[in-house]
């Protein structure tokens, strides 16, 4: 197939008779504003060699994938986020979807726990087991992990400014099973940029806080080899209201950061590179969510072959979990919402995800009911099995369409991390209030254009159905307040039987090398949590050295 002078000739003749043809409106765009044209030709792709632009999968620059069979191998990790109530209510959630055919776990945690409080702390008082569950002690990740093999699943935790405490109480608990931490796998988030820049569960200011994402990094290249160290978030900043092109540039703009914060420690990049993973959202507009994949594997490689002189292929691979988009739900006529949820999961096959966790129905409005969470497993269980789409690796690859998206969606982040490298990197970007502003202001041109009606949002500002809306509460999952007393008088027993000698000097220890820069936090934090040291109090005894960061709060 050419694309020669004839059908050069009738494309311009196409292109007259198009003007005349009705059209829905004047101009059509991506949500990032890259402008969609009527029809995509073989003009619309460059004149660059296929296998620098495209490779093939498992191959440089991986933008058709990152393994050679793709889904024929196996399929994607259906990872589903859940954690609510106590540690005893998400185990029995996670046995539950893992008897559904779920293949990972991945646990939500509380506020408290997410910004070091433990649950009787005054600040923590009506957040116990409401987003997520309370995790305040080594007992408690026990009982959230009771009869599952911690050497056989892999596990991830969506947690940041606690990160490490989290890990070493999951540590722990595997010790006090015979399982040494060279058999566990899984994932901290352990992302602190993206949550000053669009989340806001930080504790301390970002110097101590990269400090500890790196000491993580560095012990886990040393003691839990199998452990991804950290997964570099867009979710949380697409989630604020960033555009994909944002999402694309800031999530690889935090990942430089990391990477280079690493190798300024001394570590070697091939050393600690194969165990990072990213972690992307699934929004609405299929075909840019599709792109934004693919570029964001081409971008990530050429970074670090190019830019930190990465030789392991494995350093130049961007493996990614995807969630869809929470943002996108909505609490009008919320069954439309599976709907949503299938295209944005078939978006993260098609783009390639290495896990996937597709939201249920009703989480515009609550956690999700058993049922709710069984059918959003289903979801992605009907798409790998029943669909076809893991039948061949990257199927939209080649499309004239998505390779041009590709490739504008490239060209538009990289001038993003140029700006950004011109600042001085992404974590000043972050301390400029930057990322921030530019975030802040794509979600005020978005909610502009759904209240304007020039964003179409079926059931909320078109096809509303205001006689059929029914109770909303109707059938939610409810959080028993007793919950919360439970966890406080549970958290005072485990207090008052610990040794509190041992206790005493655990957190001593820990003070004193955080307040040695030299030295690794991680180790006198596993030292803390086997002494008995709770979350909140690890947390306070960084925070009487690191201080807390507020002056971001307030801009934020």
């Amino acid at each position: 197939m050419r694309w020669d002078e004839e059908a050069r000739t009738r494309h311009e003749a196409w292109l007259e008779r198009l003007e005349a043809a009705p059209r829905r409106r004047q101009r059509f765009a991506t949500p990032s504003g890259l402008e969609v044209k009527p029809l995509y030709t073989p003009e619309d792709l460059p004149d660059a060699p296929y296998a620098e632009r495209l490779g093939f999968p498992g191959e440089y620059p991986f933008t058709r994938g990152i393994y050679p069979s793709m889904y024929r191998g196996r399929t994607w990790t259906m990872r589903q986020y859940a954690g609510y109530a106590t540690a005893e209510e998400s185990n029995r959630r996670y046995r539950y979807l893992l008897e559904q055919g779920q293949t990972g776990l991945s646990v939500a945690f509380d506020l408290p726990t997410q910004i070091g409080y433990d649950s009787d702390h005054p600040l923590a008082f009506g957040e116990v087991g409401r987003v997520g569950v309370a995790i305040d002690t080594v007992e408690d990740m026990e009982r959230l992990f009771e009869g599952i093999p911690l050497d056989r699943v892999s596990t991830s935790m969506t947690i940041n400014a606690t990160a490490a405490t989290l890990l070493a109480f999951y540590i722990v608990v595997a010790e006090r099973r015979g399982i040494p931490p060279e058999k566990l796998s899984g994932t901290v988030q352990n992302d602190i940029l993206k949550e000053y820049a669009a989340r806001g569960t930080y504790i301390y200011p970002p110097g101590p806080s990269m400090r500890l994402v790196t000491d993580l990094m560095e012990f886990c290249a040393e003691r839990v080899p199998n452990w991804n160290t950290i997964s570099i978030s867009g979710y949380h900043i697409r989630e604020a209201g960033a555009t994909a092109v944002e999402e694309l540039a800031f999530t690889l703009a935090d990942g430089i950061a990391y990477v280079r914060a690493a190798v300024d420690r001394g570590l070697e990049v091939d050393r600690f590179a194969p165990r990072l993973s990213f972690f992307f959202n699934a929004h609405m507009h299929f075909f840019e969510e599709i792109a934004k994949f693919r570029a964001a594997r081409r971008m990530w490689a050429k970074i670090m072959r190019e830019r930190f002189g990465a030789r392991d292929p494995r350093s130049w691979m961007l493996r990614f979990h995807t969630q869809t988009a929470g943002s996108t739900l909505t609490a009008q006529q919320p069954e439309n919402n599976v709907v949503r949820v299938t295209l944005q999961a078939l978006a993260a096959v098609l783009g390639g995800t290495q896990s996937l966790h597709t939201n249920a129905r009703d989480e515009a409005l609550a956690l999700p009911t058993e049922e709710s969470a069984r059918l959003a497993l289903r979801t992605q269980q009907i798409l790998a099995l029943e669909s076809g789409v893991a039948d061949t690796a990257d199927p939209l690859g080649g499309s004239y369409f998505v390779e041009a998206l590709t490739d504008r969606l490239e060209q538009e982040a990289w001038q993003l991390i140029e700006e950004i490298d011109r600042m001085g990197g992404a974590v000043r970007a972050v301390e400029e209030g930057w990322m921030q502003e530019r975030i802040r202001r794509s979600a005020y041109r978005y909610q502009r254009a759904v209240e304007s009606g020039e964003q179409p949002v079926v059931g909320v500002n078109v096809l509303r159905d205001e006689e059929g809306a029914g109770d909303p509460a109707s059938g939610l999952l409810q959080i028993d307040p007793a919950v919360e007393r439970d966890q406080v008088e549970r958290l005072r027993a485990y207090r008052a039987r610990r040794d509190a000698v041992a206790v005493a000097r655990a957190r001593e220890r820990l003070e004193q090398s955080a307040r040695d820069p030299h030295a690794n936090l991680l180790p006198p934090i596993l030292e803390a949590a086997r002494a008995g040291v709770t979350l909140g109090e690890i947390a306070d005894t960084l925070r009487a050295v690191f201080g807390e960061y507020g002056a971001a709060r307030q801009a934020g």
